[in-house]
C-alpha cells in the first residue's frame, strides 16, 4: 500500500538505478514511482574483476542505487562500492545509496578479544567510495548508524510487518483476543513493540523467549516469558539465516502451550540447512507459515512450501518520493500507520 500523494510527472526527477542483487526490487519501486529504471552495465572479468558502467548519464542528478549485500557478500559489495565511484566519476550530485539488506552488520562489536568491527569498516569503504547518504531496511543493530560519517536512516519494517499479521488473522479467521507477540530474545523486544504499535488491538500482548548463544548461528532456549497457552503466536524477527535459532523458539512455544506459530522476519537469507529445517517445522505443525520480505531476491532453490514473501517495495517508494520533494519521513510513517488502525477499527466494529 503506497501513501504516494505527490503528482507523477515531477518524479521524472526521480534516477533510481538496481544493481544485481536487488534488479527486482529497484523495477518495482519504479513502477510504483511511474518512472523507468535507470540502466547500469555490470561486467565480471574472468579473473573475477568487476566493472560497473552507468548507460544513462548522471551529470549534476541526484542518483539512487539498490543493492542488498546480500550472498555472495563480498561480490555484491564490491559491486555496489565500484558502482559509487563510477556515479562519483560521472558527476552525480549526490549518491543515495540504498541497502535493504545490509551485510556485515551483525558484527558490530568486539565480541572477544582480536575481532574486527566490519559494521564499521564496511561504513567506511562505502563512504570513501563517494556515497552521501546510505540507507538500509531494518539494520541488525540500530547502533550501526553512527558508524557512519554520513547521513544515514534505517527504514523499519515494523508496518508492513504488521499489515500482514493483521491480514493473516483476518483471512484465517483466527480469534485475535488469543494472538501474542512474540520477540525471539530480548534483544528483539524494540522490533516487537513497534509492531505492536500498528497491530493495535489485533493482538494481545507481547511474550520474550530468553535464550543464549555458545557459538554463532545457534541458540538454546531457557524458558518463554509470557502467557501463550492456547495463543496463536506471531514470532517477529529480523533476519532468518540458518533457522535452526527461530525453530527452536518455535518449538519452544509449541511445547509451552502455543496453538500455532507464524515466523515473520524482514529479510530471508536461508542459508546452509534453512530451507530443510523449514520444512520440517511446518511438516511436523512446529510452524504454520514463514513470511519474509523482499529486501534479498530469494532463488527457486531457497523457496519451501509454506513461505510467503511480501514486499517492501511501497515502504522505498513512498520514503524516496518523499526525501525528493523535502518532505518528512515520519510523516509516511504517521500515515501508514493512521492507515492501518483505521483498516482495525473497522474490522473490530464489524466482528463485535
Amino acid at each position: 500500500m503506497s501513501m504516494i500523494k505527490h503528482n507523477e510527472e515531477n518524479n521524472e526527477e526521480i534516477n533510481i538505478f538496481g544493481l544485481s542483487a536487488s534488479q527486482d526490487l529497484a523495477n518495482e519501486v519504479c513502477e510504483i514511482l511511474k518512472i523507468k529504471p535507470k540502466q547500469v552495465k555490470t561486467i565480471r572479468f574472468m579473473d573475477g574483476e568487476i566493472l560497473v558502467e552507468s548507460l544513462d548519464s548522471v551529470r549534476g542528478r541526484e542518483i539512487y542505487v539498490i543493492q542488498s549485500t546480500t550472498q555472495p557478500v563480498n561480490e555484491n559489495l564490491m559491486e555496489l562500492l565500484i558502482a559509487i565511484d563510477a556515479f562519483k566519476r560521472g558527476s552525480a550530485s549526490k549518491i543515495n545509496v540504498v541497502i535493504p539488506y545490509f551485510g556485515y552488520a551483525r558484527q558490530d562489536r568486539k565480541a572477544k578479544g582480536r575481532q574486527p568491527i566490519t559494521a564499521k569498516l564496511v561504513a567506511d569503504l562505502i563512504t570513501k567510495a563517494g556515497a552521501d547518504r546510505v540507507i538500509t531496511i531494518d539494520i541488525h543493530s540500530q547502533q550501526s548508524m553512527g558508524f557512519f560519517d554520513i547521513p544515514m536512516d534505517n527504514f523499519q519494517t515494523s508496518q508492513t510487518l504488521a499489515e500482514e499479521i493483521i491480514k493473516t488473522i483476518m483471512e484465517k479467521k483466527i480469534d485475535y483476543k488469543n494472538c501474542i507477540l512474540v520477540s525471539p530474545d530480548h534483544g528483539g523486544l524494540t522490533r516487537v513493540h513497534k509492531v505492536d504499535s500498528y497491530t493495535g488491538a489485533m493482538t494481545n500482548g507481547i511474550a520474550v523467549i530468553a535464550k543464549r548463544r555458545p557459538e554463532p548461528n545457534k541458540a538454546e532456549v531457557e524458558f518463554v516469558l509470557g502467557d501463550i497457552k492456547g495463543k496463536t503466536c506471531f514470532i517477529i524477527d529480523d533476519m532468518i539465516d540458518s533457522g535452526g535459532t527461530i525453530i527452536n523458539a518455535a518449538k519452544a512455544l509449541k511445547e509451552n502451550g502455543a496453538t500455532d506459530v507464524y515466523i515473520f522476519a524482514c529479510h530471508g537469507l536461508f542459508n546452509g540447512p534453512a530451507k530443510q529445517r523449514m520444512e520440517e517445522a511446518i511438516k511436523n505443525n512446529w510452524v504454520k507459515q514463514v513470511v519474509v520480505t523482499n529486501t534479498i531476491e530469494i532463488p527457486e532453490s531457497k523457496k519451501f512450501e509454506g513461505l510467503k514473501i511480501i514486499s517492501i517495495a511501497h515502504l522505498l517508494a513512498d520514503m524516496i518520493d518523499a526525501s525528493v520533494h523535502n518532505c518528512s519521513l515520519t510523516d509516511v510513517y504517521n500515515d501508514f500507520k493512521v492507515n492501518i488502525l483505521n483498516q482495525v477499527e473497522k474490522f473490530l466494529k464489524e466482528n463485535k
